[in-house]
């Protein structure tokens, strides 16, 4: 069952550290994928350089100023879909970015789906571990076949949705927000204290 819009429409920071352990789900023509979220990254209001609704309301960003418990996706440097969660009331223009899951359900789906986007970035691809099928914001998307299509999707459906089945993170650790240039020393970055699908530095400092 879909988490509820409440859990969504909370501070920013708070809904980030929640989300680890839930679980991710996208149920297409060619099967359900999911995965535990192990890695988010929080971007909060216009106050926020990193954060897309810095500039003002955009047509790109304008699933930040809706109701909460919505999907935001966008394109990073015009290659990969990254996808978003759409937090706090609505018009507060707040998000938090998933950088990494544990893979679950669809597993060979998620190995198909990623051999495809490597075939056509690098022309020679190599198998990956189950553990890196969606440890990186670009490799959640392309695992999970999630696409720009999807952005404004409210997470309450039955398509692409997160759900809690009792997984839980007691070790986590908070850090710098990286693969920005503006704002890095926020310590909006959360993930779960050394698991191996997490991206970046895995550190094991725990809070």
């Amino acid at each position: 069952m879909p988490l509820r819009r409440a859990f969504y429409a909370r501070p920013t920071l708070v809904v980030a550290r929640d989300l680890l352990g839930k679980v991710l789900v996208h149920r297409t023509r060619a099967g359900v994928t999911s995965g535990i979220i192990v890695e988010v990254e929080a971007y909060v209001g216009e106050s926020d350089p990193a954060c897309h609704a810095a500039p003002g309301p955009t047509r790109r960003n304008a699933p930040m100023y809706g109701p909460p418990g919505h999907a935001y996706v966008y394109l990073n440097y015009g290659v990969h879909p990254l996808v978003n969660v759409v937090t706090e009331p609505e018009r507060s223009r707040a998000a938090v970015l998933i950088r990494a899951l544990e893979p679950v359900d669809g597993i060979p789906l998620m190995r198909r789906r990623r051999m495809r986007s490597r075939t056509v970035r690098r022309r020679t691809p190599a198998r990956i571990p189950d553990h890196a099928l969606c440890r990186g914001p670009g490799n959640v998307t392309h695992a999970m076949g999630i696409t720009l299509k999807h952005t404004g999707v409210d997470l309450l459906g039955d398509m692409l949705y997160i759900e809690d089945r009792g997984h839980r993170i007691d070790k986590i650790a908070w850090g710098p927000r990286i693969g920005i240039s503006v704002a890095t020393e926020r310590p909006w970055r959360c993930h779960a204290s050394g698991h191996i699908s997490v991206s970046g530095r895995r550190t094991n400092t725990a809070q």
